[in-house]
C-alpha cells in the first residue's frame, strides 16, 4: 500500500473564477514557466466558451468536461510468475482528476493549424457532452479493463 502523502503542495485559487481546479488546469497547460501565456489561453477558451454556450457558465461546463473525462477504473501492468498480466484497478479521486485534465490538454494540442485558445475550447464543449478524443481515450480505457477484467484477482 501508499504511503500517505505527507506535504503535497496546494493550489491557491485561479484568480477570475476562484477556482483550484481552474488554476491546476493553468498548470497543466503552462510551458516553460510562462504562467501568464497559459492563463491567457484558458481564459481565452472560457471566453470563447460563454459566446458558444449561453445556457452555461464556462465554469460548469469544464467541470462537466473534467468529471466525464476522468477514468474510473484503468489498467496497471503486474508480473506474476515470468507473466505480465494487465490487471483492472480503480482510479483515485486525485489521479482521476489529472488524467482527465492531460487527456484534454493532449487532444487539444493534437489538433492542427487553428490557435490553442480555440481547440481547448472546442475540446472542453465536446468533453462536456460526452464527445471527443478526451472521451475515446476514456472509453478505450474502460474497455480495456473490461476486458482483462478476469486478471482483477492479481490486484494488489
Amino acid at each position: 500500500m501508499r504511503r500517505p502523502v505527507k506535504n503535497r503542495n496546494q493550489v491557491s485559487p485561479d484568480i477570475m473564477y476562484g477556482s483550484t481546479t481552474v488554476e491546476k488546469f493553468i498548470n497543466y497547460v503552462m510551458q516553460e514557466g510562462k504562467k501568464n501565456t497559459a492563463r491567457k489561453v484558458v481564459y481565452g477558451a472560457f471566453d470563447l466558451i460563454k459566446e458558444k454556450e449561453k445556457a452555461s457558465t464556462p465554469l460548469e461546463v469544464f467541470d462537466l468536461a473534467i468529471k466525464n473525462a476522468g477514468p474510473v477504473v484503468e489498467i496497471r501492468s503486474r508480473r506474476v510468475g515470468g507473466a505480465n498480466y494487465l490487471v483492472p484497478r480503480e482510479v483515485r479521486a486525485e489521479r482521476r482528476l489529472s488524467l482527465a485534465m492531460r487527456w484534454i490538454l493532449e487532444a487539444a494540442r493534437s489538433k492542427k493549424g487553428t490557435p490553442i485558445h480555440i481547440k481547448l475550447a472546442d475540446e472542453l464543449l465536446a468533453a462536456s457532452k460526452n464527445e471527443g478524443e478526451a472521451i475515446k481515450k476514456r472509453e478505450n480505457t474502460h474497455k480495456m479493463a473490461e476486458a482483462n477484467k478476469a486478471f482483477a484477482h492479481f490486484a494488489w
